[in-house]
């Protein structure tokens, strides 16, 4: 048994855990660059947490320019052992309507223009990413966003576009009609990926803003309404994080769903083929089976 380390990764509106003990922000240095930004520790209710904000405080990062394996590498040295990703869509649901909350469980990634592995030439890993997301934790995220007050939809399909521009109306109405997506955003890939290589159990917590571009009632995206539903997502979001150390508890078990194993049988590079290089960079993400 381990000790819980909850990791929550804010997106937009979302800056900042309040209600820490001991909090403090730290930098974390990684072989893939510098993370998005210092990150936040402490503890709250007796569990350790970890915040760190996708764009940068002041968001300075686009979806494009995330430093995506830079933070994942971070929490990892860290020690977090669970991360929640918390990040404002687009709906392609009538019932998804903005200001709910969808706990993701599938993506279909649509980003082009983003590194999406910790692995490659010199050391060569496949993991499944069949289901992306973590059960366990879609539950505590679900359970939180009910206790908290938020309508929440349990299960979508997100659709990862590159951005950071928003759909056309044709790309909508493929995505909502075609492909049958539920929410669209741009940064829960390469992210949720770079997890599931980590070994770091992951939810998804979309918060809608918008309806995209598809809806015959609202038309196009309109940036000033996002942002007023976004800072109503903002304040429920940080009231559903803070009931998650709770939920959770500080001892920890074995994912039963094996994503703390996910490098079990996923690395087909020889030991004696592997570049020493590559080994050296993989030491907090692959550590456990190099």
């Amino acid at each position: 048994m381990t000790q819980t380390m909850i990791g929550i990764i804010g997106g937009s509106g979302l800056y900042e855990i309040e209600g820490l003990q001991d909090a403090k922000w730290q930098s974390v240095e990684t072989p893939w660059g510098a993370p998005s930004d210092e990150i936040l520790t402490g503890t709250l209710d007796g569990v350790t947490m970890a915040f760190l904000p996708r764009h940068g405080r002041g968001h300075v990062h686009s979806p494009t320019t995330v430093p995506y394996r830079a933070n994942i590498d971070a929490l990892k040295r860290l020690g977090v052992t669970d991360i929640f990703s918390v990040s404002a869509c687009g709906s392609f649901q009538d019932h998804m309507a903005p200001g709910h909350f969808v706990i993701v469980d599938q993506f279909i990634d649509r980003t082009f223009a983003r590194e999406k592995s910790f692995f490659g030439t010199g050391c060569v890993a496949h993991v499944s990413v069949a289901h992306p997301t973590c059960p366990r934790l879609s539950d505590a995220a679900e359970t939180a966003a009910r206790d908290q007050g938020i309508t929440v939809h349990r299960g979508g399909t997100y659709l990862a576009m590159e951005g950071p521009q928003f759909s056309t109306l044709a790309e909508s109405k493929l995505y909502k009609n075609v492909w049958g997506c539920d929410v669209i955003g741009m940064t829960n890939m390469p992210e949720a990926k770079l997890a599931r290589e980590a070994e770091i159990c992951y939810a998804s917590v979309a918060m809608i803003t918008d309806y995209d571009s598809w809806h015959p009632d609202h038309g196009e995206v309109d940036v000033t309404e996002i942002i007023k539903t976004l800072m109503g997502n903002a304040d429920n979001a940080r009231g559903m994080v803070a009931r998650l150390p709770k939920l959770l508890g500080a001892d920890r078990k074995d994912c039963p769903h094996g994503c703390d194993k996910a490098l079990e049988f996923a690395i087909l590079t020889a030991p004696d083929a592997r570049d020493p290089e590559v080994v050296a960079k993989l030491d907090a993400v692959a550590g456990r089976m190099l």
